[in-house]
């Protein structure tokens, strides 16, 4: 297959995705490359909000005023190292461990973002996530020619500003289609 960089995109689960992690899910990818694919999904929030997480690894919770922040849920991000906190967020800052993504957004798995949400310098935009998605040198690149997923580039309006439930939908509607109308089965040519 052709090399792709799909990076900055979303990845949609066709409805004919049978696996439990990435039925009805929307994957955005923050790496791709030769080595493989990293990914969170960011539709599939867990029974957890920030202001818990944050108790339960001892972080000071932030004060009243970033309600909205501390009240945001924790996303399932993928079956990979389930007990590791991944932050997407915007802008880059700089932080212990970020992966950069483009120029506006990172992936930092280190502690010291979780720490800074109290302070001013904390990211303006953030989805907490634990566990990430994860595949092997041309896993992704298969799947694709499979017709497991569709891809379009991702929006930070879809990832930081539209409530989860929305999400999937709304990168659907980018493509221009409505997943209602696709069909569980896809033919190859």
């Amino acid at each position: 297959m052709q090399s792709i960089n799909l990076t900055d995109h979303f990845l949609i689960a066709m409805p004919s995705m049978a696996d439990r992690y990435f039925a009805k899910s929307l994957v955005y990818i923050a790496e791709h490359n030769e080595q493989g694919a990293l990914g969170l999904i960011v539709n599939r929030p867990v029974e957890l909000d920030l202001a818990t997480l944050l108790e339960r690894i001892s972080i000071p919770i932030p004060p009243r005023d970033h309600g909205e922040l501390v009240n945001q849920p924790v996303y399932f991000g993928g079956p990979v190292q389930t007990d590791r906190g991944f932050v997407l967020h915007r802008p880059l800052g700089e932080w212990q461990s970020t992966l950069v993504v483009n120029a506006d957004t990172g992936l930092t798995s280190s502690r010291d973002i979780l720490m800074s949400l109290s302070s001013a310098s904390r990211p303006a935009d953030l989805l907490v996530s634990l566990g990430y998605s994860g595949w092997g040198a041309g896993q992704l690149e298969h799947e694709l020619a499979q017709n497991a997923w569709l891809t379009v580039p991702a929006s930070a309006h879809i990832l930081f500003g539209l409530p989860h439930e929305e999400r999937l939908a709304s990168a659907m509607d980018m493509l221009g289609i409505d997943f209602a109308n696709l069909a569980d089965a896809a033919g190859h040519a």
